[in-house]
């Protein structure tokens, strides 16, 4: 229909109202009817966390997330969005986004009442401003949540027990819309209870007046399992009026994190060198996760975040990056070699169970240690590379450096041919993709105890 600009208008054109959660249950209705995803982007969760929140939002329930870091909370709750109408009538100039037809505000009450009636503007909210997002912080104050007698309006000859003295706070200004209260046991207790009412009975008091605020909210928390013990707790009252309790958790598959790691690194422009990463690099990252997930020595009550994976991959690709602008090579592709890249960027995200000669970077090349195992016992069999281990018995040496060009690999492998069909069973056809997958294979066969490896000043030798 076309947009009213007066309530007139809006009651001539047959607008209908209907609530917040029942514009997202009508949209997600449609949605599942066509086949289409209301979480693109959000990968590893079409079996356990979706069907949840499809339950909940058909069941017009409230949200809570509860869930260890990096696993998509705020990330879904920003989604949800796109399950808002695409835009709502406002009455003009209201601060709490009031329903032309139903208004709240006292103000809009009394201009109305004044004779404004049905030649009252109308103006169109885009569901982009429907969504108010805050982090829960011990400093909150009620206040900032639900509002305050501003001095001015006093000033200017309100008497307090006037409504219109009010400063809205965040929720009411979400009215119509969907709010977010992100890591939701950080908030103190006290002001927890004033979200009570506003969940349920939609009265509360500011500065001991009692206003009836029934707004129209579809309300979504976040909160992390260690909060519960370390950092405060959901006080009773409150987990009892989110309709349920959702638990996120990584990705279970390595492919799930791969998916993950592709879609949310950081691109720019070409550089004049393209990068090619080969799919085992790619599962050695994943790989690494989800050991570190795993592994004894990581505290699991903090999580590994997947912003661990994406970053190791950032990295990776940008050591190899590096080398090729240096080299003058036009593809780039990252090497075993590389991986020492990571140390920056998984170093602050994990946090160690015990305390002792242990470090992260000891820890972390440990765990790349097992990565690139895994992937090589997942890439070839026990007999595939009997010739290259023979090859070297026969007294072939392969040196190998991150800042090797590399033309070398090539020149130094020559005619062992054994090698060169190890790397082409990777898919290596180009020099940069040789290299990378010559790394590979020699750095399993050492891990696998087939061959030994001597590094010195930088540089690497790997011989029988």
């Amino acid at each position: 229909m076309t947009q009213a600009h007066t309530i007139k208008e809006l009651r001539s054109g047959g607008w209908q109202r209907k609530s917040v959660k029942q514009e997202l249950r009508d949209n997600l209705v449609a949605r599942l009817r066509r086949g289409e995803s209301f979480l693109p982007g959000i990968v590893g969760y079409d079996d356990t966390v979706v069907p949840q929140i499809e339950n909940a939002i058909l069941s017009g329930q409230d949200l809570v997330f509860l869930g260890e870091r990096g696993q998509a909370k705020t990330r879904i709750a920003r989604l949800l969005v796109g399950l808002l109408d695409e835009t709502v009538p406002v009455i003009a100039g209201c601060e709490v986004n009031d329903d032309p037809l139903a208004p709240i505000c006292p103000a809009c009450r009394m201009r109305l009442a004044d004779g404004g009636g049905d030649d009252t503007e109308v103006t169109w909210l885009p569901r982009d401003r429907r969504y108010a997002e805050k982090l829960a912080t011990p400093d909150i104050t009620i206040a900032d949540l639900i509002g305050e007698v501003d001095p001015i309006k006093v000033a200017e000859g309100r008497y307090l027990s006037d409504e219109l003295t009010i400063h809205y706070g965040l929720l009411p200004r979400t009215n119509r819309g969907i709010f977010a209260i992100n890591e939701l046991p950080d908030l103190a207790e006290r002001i927890q209870v004033g979200l009570l009412n506003i969940m349920e009975e939609r009265d509360v008091q500011i500065r001991g007046y009692k206003v009836r605020l029934p707004l129209d909210l579809f309300v979504v928390a976040s909160a992390n399992p260690e909060d519960y013990t370390n950092r405060g707790r959901i006080i009773t009252p409150l987990k009892d009026r989110f309709g349920s309790q959702i638990r996120t958790h990584y990705p279970a598959k390595i492919q799930h994190e791969i998916d993950i790691m592709e879609t949310e690194r950081t691109r720019f422009a070409a550089d004049a060198v393209e990068t090619l990463a080969p799919e085992y690099m790619k599962q050695i990252v994943a790989e690494l996760t989800h050991l570190a997930r795993r592994s004894s020595e990581i505290s699991q009550r903090s999580g590994v975040s997947v912003r661990v994976s994406i970053c190791n991959y950032e990295n990776l690709l940008s050591s190899a990056l590096k080398r090729a602008i240096r080299l003058g090579e036009p593809v780039a592709s990252p090497r075993v070699s590389d991986l020492e890249a990571m140390v920056a960027s998984t170093s602050g995200k994990i946090e160690l169970e015990t305390v002792g000669d242990s470090s992260e970077e000891k820890i972390l090349g440990k765990l790349a240690q097992k990565a690139v195992l895994t992937v090589f016992n997942r890439a070839f069999t026990g007999t595939d590379l009997d010739e290259v281990v023979a090859a070297f018995q026969t007294g072939l040496k392969v040196d190998v450096s991150d800042v090797m060009p590399s033309d070398a690999y090539v020149r130094q492998i020559g005619e062992a041919r054994p090698l060169h069909a190890a790397c082409k069973k990777l898919g290596a056809k180009d020099p940069a993709a040789v290299a990378s997958a010559l790394e590979f294979v020699l750095e399993g066969l050492h891990l696998t105890r087939k061959l030994n490896k001597d590094a010195h000043a930088g540089q690497t030798r790997y011989r029988s």
